[in-house]
């Protein structure tokens, strides 16, 4: 953590190096904190809908199984905290372990949990893609027919991985060494549970419920990266495809996380975007430092409530792993 938060640190500094700081300071001393309330109060509801999106998965995987849509809600905000402050992205495991506490034994439902999840991963993707295609095109970058095949590419591709995956490890745990063929067999069982939390796709109607809260989540976020530029008063030379295409940025960039929150990189991210779109980079990291922190508070205040509602504490969520008692 310690190496991550310097990494961090360190692409923060270049990001400001040769910046005029007096112009950043400005910037934030101008802030208008309404647009700043009102930015962070859509990303509270996009959360809130990203975790309805989920609990729509859920039942699709577990039709025979009740889970408390509160359960659903404190888990996902658990684990947007978690993914906040600590780097790797650990909120997906720790929100998958949450709620496979309420089914009984985490060991024998946190694949089938963590399938749901991939299931949502699939449908940010489509989101994702379909977005940057869309800002792409916008800006003459790219035609509209390429950017459309790209989105419909890439979730396929994880799609038919997951389906595929298990057929292919079994016929390979036929052969080999003893210890190989065991631990082959072992991925592909998993795999295959996780393969269980994709029924979402096998139904259309249930499909549509959950990804219609979730491409809402979306936009909300679009929403609230447009009112950060309102809020800095940026908003003439970066509009709504400014917003959209930060937005793209920094979830690209947050695949492979170095720091908590990716602070830095985040910032990197976003003066890179908005320099595109006639922004000055005291301006662009002024931008970057009120979007994160937005982001990060609302994160650890709805965190922390759902800790509360769980009845977890830090450190007992660190040990969530265990056996449900």
């Amino acid at each position: 953590m310690v190496a991550a938060v310097l990494v961090g640190v360190i692409l923060g500094v270049v990001a400001i190096g040769g910046l005029d700081v007096g112009g950043v300071l400005s910037s934030l001393v101008g802030l208008k904190p309404g647009w700043v309330v009102l930015a962070s109060a859509l990303m509270a509801v996009s959360l809130a809908l990203r975790a309805l999106s989920w609990r729509f998965v859920l039942r699709a995987a577990l039709p025979d199984r009740a889970v408390p849509t509160a359960s659903v809600m404190r888990a996902t905000m658990i684990g947007v905290m978690a993914s906040a402050v600590l780097p790797g992205r650990l909120g997906e495991p720790v929100r998958a372990v949450i709620v496979a506490r309420r089914l009984g034994s985490v060991r024998n439902s946190v694949s089938l949990v963590a399938g749901t999840i991939v299931s949502q991963t699939l449908l940010n993707l489509i989101a994702l893609v379909a977005l940057g295609a869309a800002v792409i095109a916008a800006t003459s970058l790219l035609s509209p027919r390429l950017g459309a095949l790209i989105g419909i590419a890439a979730p396929l591709a994880i799609a038919a991985l997951t389906v595929a995956g298990p057929s292919v490890l079994v016929r390979m745990s036929r052969h080999g060494p003893p210890r190989l063929r065991t631990a082959v067999a072992r991925i592909a069982l998993e795999l295959g549970r996780i393969r269980t939390g994709l029924r979402v796709f096998r139904r259309p109607g249930t499909w549509l419920l959950a990804a219609l809260p979730q491409f809402a989540a979306w936009a909300l976020q679009v929403a609230s990266c447009y009112a950060v530029l309102r809020a800095l008063d940026l908003q003439h030379g970066a509009g709504w495809a400014a917003a959209a295409a930060v937005l793209v940025a920094v979830n690209v960039t947050a695949v492979v996380p170095v720091a908590p929150s990716n602070v830095g990189v985040f910032q990197v991210a976003c003066i890179a975007v908005l320099s595109g779109f006639a922004v000055s980079r005291a301006d662009a990291l002024a931008y970057g430092i009120v979007l994160q922190l937005i982001e990060v508070v609302t994160a650890v205040v709805l965190g922390v409530l759902a800790l509360a509602g769980e009845g977890l504490s830090w450190s007992q969520l660190r040990d969530a792993g265990g056996p449900a008692d």
